[in-house]
């Protein structure tokens, strides 16, 4: 300055200097007057709220002096293009990826929502309770932030033979048997296996598998022991010990599957009451001659004669009532010569006479009695044996 100075006058230094004044507080007035017609514009930035002077016309503009770049995600209150006015407040904020995987199938989505629950809401993303979540909904969201939803689906169990429709989000049989407090014994059977995944189609089956020991109390049937008796007649029998069965209680393991018994094994038997033999005397004592091997007599005169075939039979036979056709009771009387004809051939009540028999009374009939056919009746079975069938003459006396 000394060195200007004396360069110059006195008098031109100082109107040097005067110039210079100026001119600094021109530029000062100018940079205040700059600075005083800025427009005030209150600016959040993903929250952080900030106060900016600015001479920008448009949003752009601001942002670009503020270093605010919009991705196409991203949310801004204002259009890009709108008017910078003064006590403008503009919000912006930088859009977060978030992942959704739902059963398996990815996707990608870009928003601006604070939490979990605010992103499924504005994306039309709803789930049930029973679905998997891997966050909760007022979490907040963070950028890069991985959803996993599993969706609830029905499994039908058929447990024993009862339906039931259970909800799952999947995982092995066994955690889907232990959520729903199912339990299995080591008896129990279960299609698929227990370790297989749960899937849309699958279909559980289980059988209930029960052993349980029975006793079972049977009868044993008493034998039958003989005795030979020749103090009775021969033919005849006497009892002389009723028998009586003993028990036999047996032992078995048996299997039911769903209640319905599948397998029975005998493991034990023993018997608890011994069976007691019927005892019987069998008569050996030969008897006396009967009326049937006895002379039957000379053959009478007169009479319509045929000659028949005749067979025997006892008031005892089966099927016999021991009453004739006519009324005569041959158990009373078993000793009664009766005879069983067709009424169509001898008349009932008529009075014969039987080659080898004797004199006689048509007083029966019987189903197999026809035509020229004749039953003969005697006191036992063995006079029946002995008579056999043979063809005799037979005379009607009256």
């Amino acid at each position: 300055m000394r060195n200007f100075s004396k360069l110059l006058p006195a008098s031109k230094l100082k109107l040097v200097i005067s110039s210079i004044g100026v001119l600094v507080l021109v530029a000062f007035s100018s940079f205040i007057l700059y600075e005083a017609t800025k427009t005030d514009v209150t600016v959040s930035n993903n929250g952080e709220i900030e106060t900016v002077k600015t001479h920008a016309d448009t949003v752009k503009e601001l942002l670009d002096e503020i270093a605010i770049t919009v991705g196409e995600h991203d949310a801004l209150s204002h259009s890009m293009d709108a008017p910078i006015e003064n006590g403008m407040e503009i919000e912006y904020k930088t859009a977060k990826q978030v992942i959704v995987t739902i059963d398996g199938e990815e996707k990608e989505y870009f928003t601006v929502a604070d939490t979990i629950g605010s992103f499924l809401g504005e994306n039309n993303l709803s789930f049930s309770d029973r679905d998997d979540i891997s966050h909760s909904k007022d979490e907040e969201i963070s950028d890069g932030l991985q959803l996993t939803v599993n969706q609830a689906f029905q499994v039908t169990i058929n447990d024993g033979g009862e339906e039931e429709q259970v909800w799952t989000t999947g995982g092995t049989i066994q955690e889907l048997l232990d959520e729903n407090q199912i339990t299995l014994t080591d008896q129990d059977k279960i299609e698929p296996a227990i370790e297989e995944s749960v899937t849309n189609d699958t279909q559980i089956q289980i059988v209930r598998v029960e052993t349980k020991t029975e006793e079972v109390e049977e009868s044993v049937a008493f034998k039958t022991e003989t005795k030979e008796d020749s103090s009775l007649e021969k033919g005849k029998k006497n009892v002389l010990a009723e028998g009586k069965d003993g028990k036999l209680v047996k032992t078995y393991e048996v299997t039911y599957e769903n209640g319905k018994e599948v397998d029975r094994e005998l493991i034990e038997e023993e018997v608890v009451q011994d069976s007691e033999n019927r005892v019987v005397a069998i008569g050996t004592k030969e008897p006396k001659q009967n009326l049937v091997t006895l002379s039957s007599g000379s053959k009478p005169s007169g009479g319509k004669e045929f000659t028949m075939t005749a067979s025997a039979y006892t008031a005892s036979c089966s099927g016999c009532s021991g009453y004739t056709t006519t009324g005569i009771n041959l158990n009373a009387n078993p000793n009664k010569k009766v005879i069983a004809v067709d009424p169509n051939v001898i008349p009932l009540g008529s009075k014969v006479w039987v080659e080898g028999y004797g004199e006689a009374i048509a007083g029966d009939t019987g189903g197999h009695i026809q035509g020229n056919r004749i039953d003969v009746h005697v006191p036992t079975k063995s006079d029946a044996y002995r008579w056999g069938v043979k063809r005799v003459k037979v005379k009607v006396i009256n």
